[in-house]
């Protein structure tokens, strides 16, 4: 039996990084395939509430505890009439949607959405179309949106039965505008431009929004990171967040490389903070950019838009079948994003239902957990209070793109109204254990109240419909010695050891 790898680590409750935004544990609902549609709605199911929704579903996403959803998209947004979903429904168009090629009926629209959250005791973060539409439309949205009435606008969604208003409060201005894929795709210069003048009406009718702005599409782009630059030399006093999106992939089979790529993230986040404080000085700005990285999972699988058939309702499309090691590289993502707790503020994983997304279904039939749905429920369950910065002495490996990654990946969040410590640990390693030793010898008092383990043998190894193969357990043999932390991480496994202060 070869002996475990060793690593240290080192937190203190007066090390602080910032206090986590709830809402960095966000989710994001798209009009693509089966997500809206055999996803969330679904009027026929033996499971549909009065309103057509899967109440299956609803529990799910309740069990996640989503703060916040991004609707309505994503690519579809950006030739997206929103006029189209509201009103009686035997009164609604159908259209082609052009960004996944499919039938849009517009069953499910502004107000049925803003309900569903309701459900889901969550709240919704909308974007608004800059591609095909713009200033007028956007206005007109938010005014039918949260105004409370008395105009023509919130006197119509108060007709359509809606009294109350929406009240959303953070709002997208557009999706992924440097993509030459995006409808009404505009130049840095362009978008800046539309998205200032958009931020500022919006702004004159509830100057308490949180506006985010589109960033670049993925750190591939040509234009990346000058697009940030340029979008924000226009929008910086008007907006509150700039967007980042990231996808992974392990194409090439190489697990070392893919567990790897959090580091990648890292980058990422750093590079855009950067330039967001480059933009800060030359503006000499007291403000501070905040980040919204409101798409990001591991996507690699479906990526292509493959249809049998074009002008579809709600076709298969993006419908990830995700393992074990894709459920550590989420981990791993989730612990990047906690670092950097002081800037990302907002985060929402696409998307949450069928489309590369946490949980499946079957139409008419059943819905299950996938692998990725653990560690962000853990993250979003006990990643709540203040990030605690690590000092961390790991063992380290080389990949086929990244160099002295680090076997353990980890962090903690100290709740102090729970009086709660809870280390979040990525063990990357596919063939030996990681023995951990962990000094909190400021949490005085403190007991190990469970060590939570996601492990399988079989690093591809998955949930379906049938037997959900790769779930937590809570085996784990962490215990506290005289304030250190000893545990024992499994090879390839995503771990949460929550302590809590024993009672006197």
């Amino acid at each position: 039996m070869t002996q475990p790898l060793k690593a240290t680590m080192f937190v203190d409750r007066r090390m602080t990084i910032a206090e986590v935004d709830k809402r960095i544990y966000g989710n994001f609902i798209e009009h693509l395939g089966r997500a809206v549609y055999g996803g969330i709605y679904e009027p026929d199911h033996p499971t549909a509430d009065e309103d057509g929704f899967r109440r299956d579903v609803i529990e799910l996403v309740r069990e996640l505890d989503v703060p916040i959803i991004r609707y309505p998209g994503g690519n579809f947004v950006s030739g997206y009439r929103w006029e189209d979903g509201i009103g009686p429904r035997d009164q609604r168009p159908r259209r082609l949607e052009l960004a996944w090629k499919s039938i849009e009926t517009n069953a499910v629209g502004t107000n049925e959405f803003a309900a569903w959250t309701r459900k889901v005791n969550s709240e919704v973060m909308m974007a608004v179309n800059l591609g095909t539409r713009g200033i007028e439309d956007a206005a007109n949205l938010l005014e039918y949106c949260n105004h409370p009435g008395g105009t023509y606008w919130s006197d119509l969604r108060i007709a359509h039965g809606v009294k109350e208003p929406h009240r959303i409060k953070t709002w997208c201005l557009g999706n992924e505008m440097d993509g030459q894929w995006q409808i009404g795709h505009k130049t840095a210069d362009e978008y800046g431009r539309l998205a200032q003048e958009t931020a500022n009406v919006m702004r004159m009718m509830d100057p308490a929004l949180e506006l985010v702005a589109c960033g670049s599409s993925n750190t591939r782009m040509p234009s990346f990171p000058q697009w940030e630059a340029t979008v924000l030399e226009h929008t910086y006093d008007s907006v509150d967040y700039i967007s980042l999106h990231s996808y992974f992939g392990n194409s090439q089979n190489d697990a070392p490389n893919f567990l790897a790529k959090s580091l990648e993230l890292d980058r990422f986040i750093r590079t855009i903070v950067a330039t967001c404080d480059f933009v800060q000085a030359k503006k000499r700005s007291k403000k501070k950019m905040m980040l919204s990285f409101d798409e990001y999972n591991v996507w690699y699988r479906n990526r292509a838009n493959k249809l049998k058939e074009r002008w579809q309702v709600a076709p298969e499309l993006l419908e990830e079948p995700y393992n074990l090691e894709d459920a550590l590289l989420v981990g791993c993502m989730l612990i990047t994003f906690l670092k950097h707790a002081d800037r990302v503020k907002m985060a929402c994983m696409a998307q949450l239902v069928n489309v590369i997304a946490p949980i499946m279904t079957e139409t008419g039939g059943r819905a299950w957990r996938q692998t990725i749905f653990y560690p962000y429920l853990h993250a979003s369950r006990y990643g709540r209070g203040i990030v605690l910065q690590p000092v961390v002495d790991s063992p380290k490996y080389d990949s086929a793109e990244f160099s002295d990654v680090p076997y353990l990946e980890s962090v903690a969040v100290f709740n102090e109204d729970a009086e709660e410590l809870t280390i979040f640990a990525v063990n990357r390693s596919l063939e030996d254990a990681l023995q951990l030793s962990c000094d909190a010898r400021s949490f005085a008092g403190f007991r190990v109240l469970e060590h939570l383990v996601l492990e399988h043998p079989d690093l591809k190894a998955g949930n379906t419909a049938e037997r959900e193969s790769v779930m937590p357990h809570n085996r784990g043999d962490a215990q506290v010695r005289d304030g250190i932390v000893e545990a024992q991480l499994p090879k390839q496994s995503w771990n949460v050891i929550r302590l809590k202060k024993a009672e006197a």
